[in-house]
């Protein structure tokens, strides 16, 4: 069934107009064909993100009862999660910049893109669950529930991590920027669906969190330090709060822009929803760096 969820999958990604630029920017696909990975209901991982997220991150049996599904054991839960790889147009596009004042803003084919693949996501969300009960069996999706929340606490996290799910599949690991490098780069989206239905679990080629990246790895890159104007990437890591600060700006600006073109957006926040600027993203320090569009460290052992 696997086999057949991921040949069904990229005939959507295909042929769905959601997934598509506005008109103003060609028109092309926003991503290329997804990745697919299975992750288990009871992977212990799971325990683990409520110490290294936050406590109210969900297991995924408990989104799966927070969300009012029959009671089964968490080994016979499956999380799939999928990877959006943005499309090279808008990868190659997104290099340059524009440069307001002291304000750097990113391209706008990948502002666009950016704000535009939420509801993609979405819809790749509920078009899995319909392929799922249409054979018999049950899904749910952080993307469309009201349960899924950003918990507010000095800093922010949400109880329901796309990449984490990601990586507990398999499909990646994490950065020096945070970002979550695959094997075609960590310049991706991430949306996942708990299911019921008995997909066969696809393995970590490893536990390291960072396997993936050339500067834990290898003391090496620091691509994404250089690339961030917020200056919210050092060898220490990643200041969320920084980055946060900076993408509102920008996000203003663009807003000003090319708002008029742009889809509406909500969010819940310690469990309210909350109507919210169209997000445009900022991801400088996704392009231009070795892990843009491939794994770095699969091409050193190649």
């Amino acid at each position: 069934m696997l086999k057949e969820l991921k040949n069904f999958l990229i005939e959507f990604f295909t042929s769905s107009e959601l997934n598509r630029l506005h008109e103003n920017y060609g028109g092309g696909r926003i991503f290329s064909d997804p990745l697919v990975g299975v992750a288990s209901g009871d992977d212990y991982i799971y325990q683990k993100y409520k110490e290294v997220i936050g406590p109210e991150h969900f297991t995924p049996l408990e989104f799966w009862q927070v969300e009012g599904k029959n009671t089964v054991p968490a080994s016979k839960l499956r999380i799939i999660s999928i990877v959006f790889p943005f499309s090279d147009e808008i990868r190659e596009g997104s290099k340059n910049s524009i440069q307001l004042k002291r304000l750097k803003l990113p391209a706008e084919i990948y502002s666009v893109g950016r704000n535009y693949a939420n509801e993609f996501k979405q819809e790749t969300c509920r078009q899995v669950i319909k392929f799922l009960e249409d054979k018999g069996y049950n899904g749910v999706a952080g993307l469309l529930s009201k349960n899924f929340t950003i918990i507010l606490k000095g800093t922010f996290y949400s109880n329901w991590s796309e990449r984490h799910s990601a990586f507990a599949a398999g499909l990646g690991t994490f950065s020096l920027h945070e970002g979550l490098i695959t094997e075609v780069g960590c310049n991706v989206r991430i949306g996942s669906v708990i299911t019921d239905a008995p997909l066969k679990i696809t393995p970590r080629k490893s536990d390291d969190p960072y396997a993936n990246c050339l500067f834990y790895s290898k003391g090496t890159c620091k691509k994404c330090i250089e690339k961030c104007p917020a200056s919210a990437i050092s060898e220490e890591g990643h200041d969320k709060n920084k980055c946060n600060s900076y993408r509102i700006k920008l996000g203003r600006k663009v807003n000003l822009r090319i708002g008029s073109i742009l889809k509406p957006h909500y969010r819940f926040i310690n469990g309210e929803r909350r109507e919210q600027d169209p997000p445009v993203g900022c991801a400088f320090c996704q392009f231009g760096v070795p892990c843009m569009d491939k794994n770095p460290m699969a091409s050193l052992k190649e």
